[in-house]
């Protein structure tokens, strides 16, 4: 199974959102700038987020995004089905197939969805951001914790 474009980066802007959460509101702009998305596609997806209120959307000069639930209550299993229009594998009825009355693969493939957001399921946003300090090294972010400096003995 795979997930459309528009699910996936609802998942990213949570991410993002969620290793942002002691900073200042995150605009669209810098969500796109750091994972090279358009910004007209996120917009879109960040007002369905709105809308299911999983980021608050304050407007003006100031403005930006924040989330709107703690990451732990943010279940990946619903995030996906709120996102995706249809989560049939294979649509029988549309392509009109020949066999349809006496196949057996489509409860095959829908126990094979069921198992797919079962484990979706099990999983909350919290646990896509153990390693904050890495996600935020790898989109560009300045990391809120410093390494401390290795000083080296010269001979």
């Amino acid at each position: 199974m795979q997930l459309t474009r528009q699910t996936d980066y609802a998942i990213r802007v949570m991410m993002f959102l969620g290793i942002q959460q002691d900073e200042n509101l995150v605009t669209i702009s810098d969500i796109a700038q750091h994972f090279d998305i358009s910004r007209n596609h996120l917009m879109k997806i960040v007002h369905k987020l709105g809308q299911m209120e999983y980021i608050q959307t304050v407007r003006g000069k100031y403005g930006g995004l924040r989330l709107e639930r703690d990451t732990s209550s943010v279940n990946l299993g619903k995030l996906v089905k709120d996102f995706e229009t249809t989560l049939e594998v294979v649509d029988c009825q549309k392509l009109t197939c020949p066999i349809a009355g006496a196949c057996e693969l489509k409860p095959v493939l829908r126990k094979a969805q069921e198992a797919f957001l079962g484990v979706l399921n099990d999983y909350t946003l919290q646990d896509l951001l153990t390693n904050p300090a890495d996600l935020r090294s790898l989109l560009g972010l300045d990391t809120s914790e410093e390494l401390p400096l290795q000083v080296m003995a010269v001979s």
